[in-house]
């Protein structure tokens, strides 16, 4: 039998970075076997038989690519273990379906595994300008990598939602009722969550939001989130704290965050934090927490 050792990893290799464009023997992981193989071009087909899974054509065999690329391998289709980047491979049967909500939109997957990046080019956004979040009902949301692996296959219909994080300081000022979809994800992201209103706008307080350890004067405050007229077409801007805070390495205020806001009879920190980019219909207060969260992480 051929030592191991004369085979390369192609795990090991993706993970490292290394690329051997001449190999020909290679060592690969199929599901949670690692088997050798000496052809650099196997076919589908090839690389089920190894897997002993009959019959083959009731199996789909998928690339994993380093990063969260996501490719299936037809029967009498060849794949180059050679290309940069080619990390392992996962088989599913082919009768098999599961479905997921992404951005409000539901949609039927054909394997119990999915990554992040192609969660995210199944919403149609930009994977390195939008981040990736797995609801939790319940408990508190995940953030989801564009290479982690999600396991669709629990009971339940899972729920992905799309964000911009990043936010702008700046100096510009800036009701309607809250959607059902906002009241949804509300009671099990944020329970204690209250509306109020004021001269007719709406406002939305996240009652005790806990803040990043050690950043601040306190550990958590209340956040205040304005909706706009024409919510949620038109975007939520800045947010508000109530008590006020101040950064605990030097007790200064955050930068752009020193201006009283008077609003149903509390004066509120003002956070002057912008972001132009919403997309009416898949945005909504889940993308303004997020946003929230990002720019008291900037803060500290």
């Amino acid at each position: 039998m051929t030592d191991d050792n004369t085979f390369l990893d192609l795990e090991a290799c993706a993970r490292e970075g290394r690329h051997d464009p001449g190999a020909t023997r290679f060592r690969i992981r199929i599901d949670d076997e690692r088997y050798p193989i000496d052809d650099p071009k196997p076919t589908g087909r090839q690389l089920l038989a190894l897997t002993e899974q009959k019959p083959v054509d009731e199996y789909l065999i998928f690339l994993v690519l380093r990063g969260g690329g996501f490719e299936e391998i037809r029967l009498d289709e060849t794949v180059d273990l050679t290309r940069p980047g080619a990390e392992r491979f996962l088989t599913f049967e082919s009768a098999a379906s599961y479905r997921f909500e992404i951005d409000g939109q539901r949609i039927e997957w054909g394997t119990k595994l999915i990554t992040g990046l192609k969660l995210k080019e199944i919403a149609g956004v930009d994977p390195a300008t939008y981040a990736l979040w797995r609801e939790v009902r319940g408990g508190e949301d995940q953030p989801v990598s564009n290479d982690q692996l999600v396991d669709l296959s629990a009971d339940g219909l899972e729920r992905f939602f799309t964000v911009i994080e990043q936010t702008t300081a700046g100096d510009a000022q800036g009701g309607g009722a809250l959607p059902r979809r906002d009241q949804s994800y509300l009671s099990t992201a944020a329970p204690g969550f209250q509306e109020i209103s004021d001269k007719q706008q709406i406002g939305i307080v996240l009652k005790d939001f806990i803040l990043p350890d050690g950043g601040f004067d306190v550990g958590q405050t209340d956040i205040l989130i304005l909706l706009p007229a024409g919510y949620p077409d038109t975007p939520p801007d800045m947010f508000y704290c109530h008590p006020w805070l101040r950064r605990a390495a030097n007790g200064a205020y955050p930068k752009c965050a020193d201006v009283p806001h008077p609003f149903s009879g509390i004066t509120w920190q003002r956070w002057s934090r912008h972001n132009s980019q919403w997309r009416p219909g898949k945005d909504g207060i889940w993308t303004m927490i997020k946003r929230v969260e990002h720019a008291l992480r900037e803060a500290v």
